[in-house]
């Protein structure tokens, strides 16, 4: 049975028009295993949807939500203020069982406080958590928080952890999966008080493969799988990881340059650099599923392109197929 995931078609800088592209490469790429249902003013959807390939249209269901929230609005007072949003919309046919999935690249906070407020959390968290991807040289770590939850207590690292760990497990392929605190030594008792803390939570669970903490050297060696953070410290790292696939080959192209190295050997060197930079490329991964909400909702960079709007729908459709949030339930409930 086909896959119903639900896209935000306003969401993001570039919305609508690359938003149903992308969706058109990810049907394209997955025939018969995908419907999408799309939400936005459907006089624009409309004539989009139109230029689209016969069989793609027959895919697709155009759900008229004439309200938009745009970038930079206060999410609290734009989903009070339009209750037929995209975003909102989009929320409500999961909530009704209609789609298995809800996709935006559109205001993060909306799309969070929207989940939140429409399909709610999983019994037994207490705070869902956004995830990020690390490029390690041994695969990807993923980072938890990465900044939905700034102020944390230890019991909500050790909820992030355990639904991180389902993650890599169901979607990612990690045999269990190791977890470590970011912390600032790797001794126990490094850290401040919520490290201390999480670091003794962590260490008694029986169902998480701890390996204690880990330092922001080991981050690139692939010390854990899952790195367990408070989003104040996980956003910082995740922006700094960001700012490496723009500034490294920058930094290298100078060198080359400075060493007065021939156009072939610049060619090779550059072709080195791609294939590095593509790590850092949050495209390849489409966007970042958000944790122990009542459903699967991921949420897109504000700046995707099509390429990212494709990956963004697989990666949901991967997380219903793999049923990570039934499995965090249980394990929450456990």
């Amino acid at each position: 049975m086909p896959t119903q995931i639900a896209v935000d078609a306003m969401g993001g800088d570039h919305a609508p028009d690359v938003v149903v592209e992308g969706v058109a490469a990810a049907l394209k790429s997955r025939p018969g295993e995908l419907d999408v249902w799309l939400t936005g003013p459907a006089d624009q959807l409309s004539v989009l949807v139109a230029q689209l390939d016969p069989e793609i249209q027959a895919k697709i269901r155009v759900v008229d939500s004439p309200d938009v929230i745009g970038m930079d609005e206060a999410p609290a007072v734009a989903l009070k203020s339009k209750p037929k949003s995209s975003i909102h919309v989009g929320l409500g046919l999961c909530k009704a069982g209609k789609a298995d999935a809800f996709v935006s690249a559109g205001n993060t906070g909306a799309v969070m406080a929207g989940a939140l407020f429409i399909i709610g959390r999983l019994p037994g968290v207490s705070r869902p958590t956004a995830i990020g991807y690390f490029p390690t040289l041994k695969g990807t770590t993923i980072l938890v928080d990465v900044g939905t939850n700034v102020g944390c207590k230890p019991e909500h690292l050790v909820q992030f952890a355990r639904m991180g760990a389902v993650y890599v497990e169901k979607v990612m392929g990690a045999d269990n999966p190791s977890v470590g605190l970011l912390n600032v030594g790797e001794e126990p008792g490094k850290g401040d008080d919520l490290a201390k803390s999480t670091y003794a939570l962590l260490d008694e669970r029986s169902d998480l493969n701890f390996v204690g903490n880990v330092e922001g050297r080991e981050v690139m060696n692939h010390a854990a799988d899952v790195l367990v953070c408070d989003g104040f410290v996980g956003n910082i790292l995740l922006k700094y990881g960001e700012s490496l696939a723009s500034s490294l080959p920058r930094m290298i192209g100078e060198e080359m340059h400075r060493l007065q190295m021939t156009p072939e050997e610049m060619s090779i060197v550059g072709k080195a650099l791609s294939g590095v930079k593509a790590r850092f490329d949050y495209k390849e991964f489409g966007g970042a599923p958000l944790l122990g909400v009542n459903g699967t909702v991921f949420i897109g960079h504000g700046s995707s392109d099509a390429y990212a709007i494709k990956n963004l729908v697989l990666a949901a459709d991967k997380m219903v197929r793999e049923q990570v949030s039934s499995t965090i339930a249980e394990v929450m409930s456990a």
